[in-house]
């Protein structure tokens, strides 16, 4: 029979988990599946642990998955990604934002052999005007500039096929945006429109501030229009130069006053602006020598504190030498995409 795993990254989520649970369990029991969910503990500290290890002692579908501390929510998912079993992956949040019904009008699609299947939010509750206008804004622009099409309105809700699961696991790279890298990816691919809730309960975890770096991950991880933006400003700016030099001379032969007269506000303004305009340029570059440098650390995306009920995907069972591994490598069965 087929294997439907869920993997849902939780951080101080206690408040949420029971009715989260409940309604996991509802949707499983109408898959015609047998499931498995995969709970990603990113260093809670609430009792998030506790009422896990709860629900794993009702019901040995539950398995989680601790990791040794807070390490982001893209790479929580990564760990659960690793450890999935199953012929298709749901990947859902754990505030119920992401109804789990949905899942049941994803798996007959993937049946049908879709093999990624997006949720697109047609509606989303709970949220402010300014973070829907913002994330509007954000994911046409991200579908412009991207190298590859970026479904429009997706967040990290999906089903994928366990193919596609074993290509991303190849994939580990730090800097993660796993909505374009599935994309990136190709295979066949639809969507499911859905209205997304409200947050059932508890607060988010996304402050502003890591909203704006996961938004500069996604771009530079999947597009270098940046780059031929500023190499573009580069050559306006000295033709510019050029121009207002070529003025100036004129201005001198017929007797003129050169631009900005006798004083120096113009020139200390020009000054001034190309300075900053050379400040930005720079930090854009470092930016993306940033990310080839911490990929060329090596070091693991997380490390696994404790694991219950699970196996390291294709590469066997877990055991106590497992414990606080790493998982940099992918498993040694994943697809290679050139096959």
């Amino acid at each position: 029979m087929e294997t439907v795993s869920f993997v849902i990254p939780v951080r101080d989520e206690e408040a949420v988990l029971p009715e989260l649970y409940r309604r996991l369990d509802a949707v499983a029991q109408q898959l015609q599946a047998d499931t498995e969910f995969i709970f990603v503990d990113d260093g809670s500290t609430d009792g998030s642990r506790q009422i896990l290890s709860r629900l794993r002692g009702d019901d040995e579908r539950v398995k989680i998955l601790c990791l040794a501390r807070n390490f982001g929510h893209q790479r929580a998912i990564t760990a659960g990604l690793d450890f999935a079993s199953g012929d298709a992956i749901v990947i859902m949040d754990a505030d119920l934002q992401d109804p789990p019904e949905v899942a049941l009008e994803m798996i007959p699609l993937w049946r049908e052999g879709y093999e990624v299947v997006h949720a697109v939010r047609r509606r989303r509750d709970g949220e402010s005007g300014l973070k829907l206008w913002t994330a509007n804004r954000f994911y046409r622009l991200m579908h412009r500039l991207s190298d590859v099409q970026l479904p429009v309105d997706t967040g990290d809700f999906r089903l994928v096929d366990r193919r596609v699961a074993q290509v991303v696991r190849r994939m580990r790279e730090p800097d993660r945006y796993l909505r374009g890298m599935f994309a990136w990816v190709g295979f066949r691919q639809t969507n499911v429109p859905y209205d997304r809730d409200a947050r059932f309960a508890g607060s988010t975890k996304n402050s502003w501030g890591r909203m704006i770096s996961f938004a500069i991950d996604g771009i530079m991880g999947f597009s270098v229009a940046p780059l031929r933006f500023i190499l573009g400003l580069g050559f306006v700016i000295s033709l510019l130069s050029v121009a207002m030099g070529i003025v100036a001379i004129v201005i001198k032969l017929t007797g003129g006053l050169p631009p900005g007269g006798q004083g120096w506000a113009s020139l200390t303004v020009l000054i001034t602006f190309l300075a900053g305009i050379q400040l930005v340029v720079l930090g854009m570059i470092g930016l993306y020598v940033a990310r080839a440098y911490e990929q060329g650390k090596n070091r693991p995306l997380y490390l696994v504190a404790s694991a219950e009920g699970l196996r390291a995907g294709p590469s066997g069972p877990l055991g106590e030498d497992d414990v606080l591994r790493t998982e940099r490598e992918a498993p040694e069965t994943a697809l290679d995409p050139s096959q």
